[in-house]
């Protein structure tokens, strides 16, 4: 970076900081995606003078609002919901609900910045959104999560539309959330219309979105493998998670011929060291899915396999992590520790998982990695199949739309590979993917001028 982009960077950040104090989520994205787009910035000039990134990072909307409701023992609680509307210069707003007691609005701000980019890489007509509550979903009966949902879409329905934003889930929002929210929706508009992805699949949902985002970062892995001519085959991964994306990025891992060695929640780690074939990840999924459990009762299930209360998976020898759980879960420690044991590969599943300090080692280390925003795009790529699927009222098969997520993988890799690839030959995924994702979006916005 020569010094009129550094400049520009220290200039942008110190403005964006002064106008969204203590916000540190949303810097710390702003400032990955400004490093690696400054030096294109500075060779189109016309992309400064329109002020591109300025209107980039501003949302276009944010929406934040009481969510009052009963709980089964007829207590009144009140969480607070929110709607971060990021950018419409390629779509509809789209975007997950996120509900855990960490979310607030840098969290929502740096997610939704995120599914900026990562929903312009996917090559569909979406634009980017983020929301949830800081409700907590642990310990709560179907009931009180559906008084929740509804209390939560009274609300939300005003700004939504399945050509104005179309929400998905995200952490704490899962199948049961969305047909919840669903109902409320249909109930308040009534009108039947694809508002949310993440559906049931007898009402609207699409065959692969459960299995989407940790399909689609094995997909991703696989094609950076590739590059070195490698593969899954013989692998040891460690995955951190054991929701969504975990599951079933484990599943594929498992089977492209990995040995999957860990899983996670927010209490600790299981390593198993014969490796979590696909017997015991379905005894995962009944615990965590339905039993609604903790990971560490799998140990009781299989005591072959130690439980590591209140630590994380990083320190196992593996060949690929996958961390798959939540923001900024591996940090600099820990990833010299997984380069140092000889890790030749990290895909993120869930987004913004690495710290700047763990990015900046992996890079240094000269190993395949690649951001969030490229490897878990397969999630909200088939959120936009599924919104396909409703607009023209049909339902693909599970053969046709693992198809289209592969294709859509390889192609985001593509466009890594041909922004990001560096004199030495070295791949920098993170520069390929924010390039090649802000000029599909910068260049929407130029057409539409100044709004």
């Amino acid at each position: 970076m020569n010094n009129f982009a550094e400049n520009y960077v220290k200039a942008f950040m110190a403005d964006l900081i002064a106008r969204n104090p203590g916000e540190k989520e949303f810097h710390q994205a702003v400032r990955e995606v400004v490093e690696s787009i400054a030096p294109y910035i500075a060779e189109h000039p016309h992309l400064m003078e329109q002020k591109i990134l300025e209107r980039i990072v501003e949302p276009e909307r944010v929406i934040m609002f009481r969510v009052p409701w009963l709980d089964d023992e007829g207590e009144i609680h009140v969480n607070r919901g929110f709607r971060v509307q990021m950018n419409s210069a390629i779509g509809p707003y789209k975007g997950g609900l996120r509900f855990h007691p960490s979310v607030n609005l840098s969290i929502m701000k740096f997610l939704a910045f995120e599914q900026t980019f990562k929903n312009s890489l996917t090559t569909l007509p979406m634009g980017a959104a983020k929301g949830g509550s800081d409700f907590n979903p642990k310990g709560k009966s179907d009931n009180e999560m559906m008084r929740f949902c509804q209390s939560f879409m009274t609300e939300l329905y005003r700004h939504v539309g399945q050509d104005t934003d179309v929400p998905a889930g995200d952490i704490g929002v899962g199948g049961r959330e969305i047909g919840y929210l669903f109902g409320q929706y249909k109930r308040l508009r009534n009108e039947f219309t694809g508002v949310l992805t993440g559906k049931g699949i007898n009402w609207g949902g699409s065959p692969m979105r459960p299995e989407a985002t940790g399909y689609g970062t094995c997909y991703f892995a696989s094609a950076m493998l590739a590059t070195k001519g490698d593969s899954f085959e013989g692998k040891t991964v460690t995955i951190s998670g054991s929701g969504n994306v975990a599951q079933y990025a484990a599943q594929k891992a498992i089977r492209l011929g990995a040995k999957v060695v860990t899983l996670s929640d927010s209490n600790g780690f299981i390593h198993d060291p014969d490796g979590i074939d696909e017997e015991k990840l379905a005894y995962v999924m009944h615990l965590k899915n339905v039993l609604r459990g903790r990971i560490r009762e799998y140990v009781q299930k299989y005591p072959s396999a130690q439980y590591f209360e209140k630590q994380r998976p990083w320190g196992i020898k593996c060949d690929i992590a996958m961390p798959c759980a939540t923001q900024n879960e591996l940090n600099g420690e820990e990833a010299r520790t997984l380069v140092e044991n000889g890790c030749i590969c990290v895909a993120e599943g869930a987004n913004m998982p690495s710290t700047p300090e763990a990015i900046a080692i992996f890079q240094n280390a000269k190993i395949l990695y690649s951001p969030g925003k490229a490897s878990n795009a397969g999630g909200v790529a088939t959120s936009g199949l599924e919104m396909t699927q409703n607009s023209i009222r049909l339902k693909w098969t599970e053969e046709e739309v693992d198809k289209t997520l592969k294709r859509i993988m390889t192609d985001i890799h593509e466009a890594c590979v041909k922004y990001g690839t560096e004199p030495d030959g070295y791949v920098n995924y993170v520069k390929g993917a924010n390039i090649a994702a802000f000029i599909k979006v910068a260049d929407a916005m130029l057409a539409q001028g100044l709004v």
